[in-house]
């Protein structure tokens, strides 16, 4: 039996959380994910308590015996144990009360047990009073978050870096293959399948900086503010000196707000950290509807490459296999997206000296984070890295295209090269045939001038006059220089 301000619960004998966390528990069956369900936020949880207890230690606020219990506990936390007792939903009134109680009620039974001590004996080691010791609800829980949001942010970076790197090794593989570029889904100029998937790699790897910039905002804590920022019940060299322990303890860089009073109510890092993931989502789907468009097929689409065959893609039509890869990553970012306003309403939704919404807005930014990691390990690994060219398709595709005409506009001007342009889609002729017949070009400057290689990159413009037979004239009608 445990007891609170509110009254007694019976607490399961093997339960290592308290009463409060057990209220939690029935007040909040929201989501049914459990704040267990992100790993490093309970390792994040576990290292401020852990800086904590050395920092109050150091100032002779907590005794060496109990520090050292609560250093244990955290230790075991940090190790990956025990997580199963994190029962409290991640979405859960309170600004993040009971998740902070649900770590202070762990780190006091475990350290409890390490002392040989009964769980429950808190009139020795106390939740409150020992592991919360210097500490509120409303400058652990924000900082968890945000050293949350760098460890999970520095996984996703890497992974965005596996992707862009089978980007980049496509584009080379791919170098040689001339295709069609399209513009408006409609033919425009040559390019090559390389260029296209260098592009893609450019784009996840501009995001990778943007994410990295968007981590340094989230380095600020407001770590030793307590309530609202004012360090009620805390010493005045409490803030810098656990900032500094928590960053030996983590690993990680983390700073302390100037104005922790603002930083207790200001979730604008929030929003820009979201705002990052968000861009990276809508370019994730941009690019996974290319490859689904450009793998569309086999026979009857674009078909200019093809997709590892993940998966039977129908219960009802034999042989179809669908680009299942790319389509759980545009699902992917429209949940991405979608959590982004999430994060936006929450952000906005704060009161005076505090914002009681972050468990939503944490929820939102973690699991983005693990959605957009997973996925670009999944693109990389189960779909970039086994795409194969069709070369035949892609060399049809170019010979057809009426994007060839551009290349005759240095040479006739743009209203002739539109006259060519038109008179093959007219009669189903190529480009070439079209150009043969209205200039009356030998094979030769044909060749020069409508190789699809010449296409790909800036060269000069090589402009010259065009002499018409009269016969050919009134083909030429108003276009420049007819005389």
């Amino acid at each position: 039996m445990e007891s609170d301000s509110l009254g007694e619960m019976a607490v399961p004998a093997g339960a290592l959380y308290g009463i409060q966390t057990l209220r939690a528990v029935y007040n909040f069956p929201i989501t049914g994910v459990r704040i267990s369900h992100y790993p490093e936020f309970v390792k994040a949880l576990a290292a401020i308590k852990k800086a904590a207890a050395m920092a109050n230690e150091r100032m002779d606020l907590l005794d060496s015996t109990r520090a050292k219990a609560i250093r244990e506990a955290c230790d075991l936390l940090l190790a990956g144990k025990h997580r199963g007792h994190f029962r409290v939903d991640v979405i859960q009134g309170g600004a993040g009360t009971s998740s902070n109680m649900n770590a202070n009620e762990v780190i006091a039974n475990l350290a409890l047990e390490i002392l040989g001590r009964k769980r429950g004996d808190y009139a020795f080691l106390h939740p409150n009073n020992h592991v919360n010791l210097s500490q509120s609800t409303n400058d652990v829980y924000p900082s968890a978050i945000r050293l949350t949001l760098i460890t999970m942010g520095q996984a996703l970076h890497k992974a965005m870096g596996r992707l862009s790197a089978a980007f980049d090794a496509k584009a080379t593989e791919f170098a040689h293959v001339i295709k069609i570029g399209r513009t408006q889904m409609q033919d425009a100029v040559p390019m090559t399948l390389g260029q296209e998937f260098k592009a893609w790699a450019v784009m996840v790897e501009e995001d990778r900086q943007r994410l990295l910039e968007a981590l340094d905002l989230v380095r600020e804590i407001n770590l030793g503010g307590t309530a609202i920022g004012t360090g009620i019940n805390a010493p005045p060299e409490y803030a810098p000196l656990v900032v500094a322990i928590l960053n030996q303890v983590s690993g990680q860089r983390m700073v302390l707000a100037e104005n922790l009073v603002e930083a207790t109510q200001d979730a604008g890092a929030y929003v820009q950290f979201s705002g990052v993931l968000k861009r990276t989502a809508v370019k994730l789907s941009k690019i996974c509807n290319d490859l689904r468009l450009l793998s569309s097929g086999p026979r009857c689409g674009l078909g200019e490459i093809r997709l590892p065959k993940m998966a039977p893609g129908s219960s009802i039509m034999p042989g179809k296999v669908n680009p299942v890869i790319p389509e759980v990553v545009n699902q992917i970012a429209f949940q991405v997206i979608g959590s982004d306003l999430t994060v936006t309403m929450a952000a906005e939704a704060g009161q005076l000296e505090l914002n009681a919404m972050e468990p939503v807005l944490a929820h939102n930014l973690f699991n983005s984070l693990m959605l957009l990691r997973r996925g670009c390990v999944v693109l990389a690994e189960k779909c970039v890295k086994g795409i194969e060219a069709d070369e035949e398709q892609c060399r049809r595709y170019v010979e057809q295209s009426l994007g060839l005409a551009t290349a005759l506009c240095p040479q006739v001007g743009y209203d002739m090269a539109a006259k060519v342009a038109q008179h093959a889609a007219r009669t189903g002729a190529t480009v070439r045939g079209a150009a043969r017949e209205l200039l009356g070009w030998d094979e030769a400057r044909l060749e020069d001038v409508l190789d699809p290689r010449h296409m790909l990159r800036p060269s000069e413009p090589r402009r010259e006059y065009v002499c018409f037979t009269p016969e050919r004239l009134d083909d030429c009608e108003g276009v420049d220089g007819k005389e």
